[in-house]
């Protein structure tokens, strides 16, 4: 179940495989951006001990310094942060090194302090043409991420990146203060928020509170909006260490923290595909249709496959596809995409139905047997009912639940369907009275359903011998 990468986490100095400190991953990609990963680019990005430390602490402040002076100070060959109170008065903080750290910077920025480049995520967004047609909200020096080189490895988050120059700087409009044993203190524009979740990330996790975390690293509670001059009440008790399962939003695209244990503890894509596999081997049918259904590989795709199970998402009744069955005003689009199902005539969106291929969104090994609605992206009950309760940040100052695969917002009374495939017994066959009166039953809401075209009727009525012949045998 477990990939040789995630067995190499925990390493010894005698096979000098890097230490792993965890990874982050995108929400709203499943598995790979749309046109693939590409050097720092990418949908799931490994921090790793690097070979040596580069982490930095603060040192010396320099107070009541003038613009020039400032400018003066930040060009040292060290890090710096800067905090324009007035026209005529800024604080520099230096950074110096610490040997005992680990820093990884996250923002929008191609430029080399930036470890992971991160660009908005579109909901349901095939292709980065949609993603860069739109003014970003994410800066381009977001957030670092600092990790103890030592066991435990703790990783910590600040708001805000160093750029080329090594320089933070805070301009007048950005929310800052002078904390209360005389230290500078900041929020980003748009801020850094933070949830971390109640017992950790498995089936028994439920949702945290989001924070806002400051350029020092303090926690607060959120402002009335993201750019908002006032800050919100610091809270002592909570800290910016990541724990597994922590969500990092920039405003623009959401983060997901797992660590090196939580990441040993996940399905590995080998296993996902053994789920799929096991799936397509009972030979699920489409009970109107009778033609088999089979989930395509794990290898993106855009357009559904001739095969690929469809489902009615207001009962989760599996189907194969077929464009019958739904009313006039339907099919001309006046009401988007609902249908009604032939099998309990409930209706509502029918959409097709893709294997969640992020293994590091799951909080369990369990089989694929829910559908988000209304993307139909398919994973574990556990899973698909831990997304549906995380309200994640949308905008400046909403919340809403959505699917991590592909970051559309969840609709429906919980955000998800359990799927109902036709009932299979042995070899997939049933026999006796019950299943020639289900047959019939099943062709006898079909043929009822409104607006079946006569060659749809007539293509139904003839295959119901041969299907009799080939399951009642």
């Amino acid at each position: 179940m477990y990939s040789p990468e995630q067995e190499t986490i925990s390493t010894t100095a005698s096979t000098k495989v890097p230490v792993k400190y965890g990874e982050i991953i995108v929400l709203g990609y499943n598995g790979s951006l749309p046109n693939g990963d590409r050097g720092r680019r990418k949908s799931r990005f490994a921090l790793c001990k690097r070979p040596k430390a580069n982490g930095v602490k603060p040192s010396t402040v320099h107070v009541a310094c003038s613009p020039q002076a400032a400018k003066a100070i930040s060009n040292k060959d060290q890090h710096s942060i800067s905090y324009t109170l007035s026209r005529a008065q800024t604080v520099v903080v230096e950074y110096t090194h610490d040997s005992n750290t680990d820093m990884f910077q996250i923002g929008r920025s191609t430029e080399s302090p930036i470890d992971f480049v991160v660009t908005d995520t579109i909901a349901g967004s095939q292709s980065n043409t949609d993603t860069q047609s739109v003014q970003s909200t994410i800066s381009r020096f977001a957030c670092r991420v600092i990790c103890q080189r030592t066991a435990p490895y703790t990783a910590r988050i600040y708001a805000a990146g160093f750029d080329s120059s090594k320089n933070i700087f805070l301009g007048e409009k950005a929310a800052k203060w002078k904390t209360t044993d005389g230290q500078m203190d900041g929020l980003t524009t748009n801020g850094v928020l933070v949830m971390h979740p109640r017992h950790g990330f498995s089936q028994d996790s439920k949702p945290g509170v989001w924070r806002e975390i400051s350029v020092c690293g303090n926690v607060f509670t959120l402002r009335e909006t993201r750019s908002a001059q006032q800050r919100g009440k610091m809270v002592e008790t909570e800290s910016q260490e990541l724990v597994d399962g922590s969500l990092i939003d920039l405003c623009g695209a959401t983060l997901l923290w797992r660590t090196a244990e939580g990441l040993a503890r996940t399905p590995t894509l080998k296993h996902l595909e053994a789920l799929r596999q096991e799936i397509n081997a009972a030979r699920p049918q489409c009970p109107v249709g009778f033609n088999t259904l089979a989930f395509p590989s794990m290898r993106r795709k855009d357009t559904p496959d001739e095969k690929q199970p469809w489902v009615y998402l207001h009962c989760g009744h599996v189907h194969g596809y077929h464009n019958w069955g739904g009313h006039l005003e339907e099919r001309e689009g006046r009401e988007g995409r609902l249908r009604e199902c032939p099998m309990c005539r409930a209706k509502g969106p029918y959409v097709p139905l893709w294997l969640g291929c992020e293994a590091g969104f799951y909080v369990d090994a369990a089989p694929p047997t829910h559908a988000f609605n209304p993307c139909g992206h398919v994973c574990s009950e556990k899973t698909a009912s831990f997304w549906s309760q995380i309200p994640l940040p949308h905008g400046t100052h909403t919340f809403h639940a959505a699917c991590p695969f592909c970051a559309q917002q969840l609709s429906g009374e919980q955000g998800f369907v359990r799927l109902i495939f036709q009932d299979l017994s042995t070899n997939g066959k049933c026999t006796g009275r019950k299943r020639t009166v289900k047959c019939f039953n099943t062709y006898s809401v079909a043929l009822k359903t409104v607006n079946v075209k006569n060659t749809d009727i007539l293509s139904l009525i003839f295959k119901w011998p041969l299907y009799c012949f080939s399951h009642l045998a």
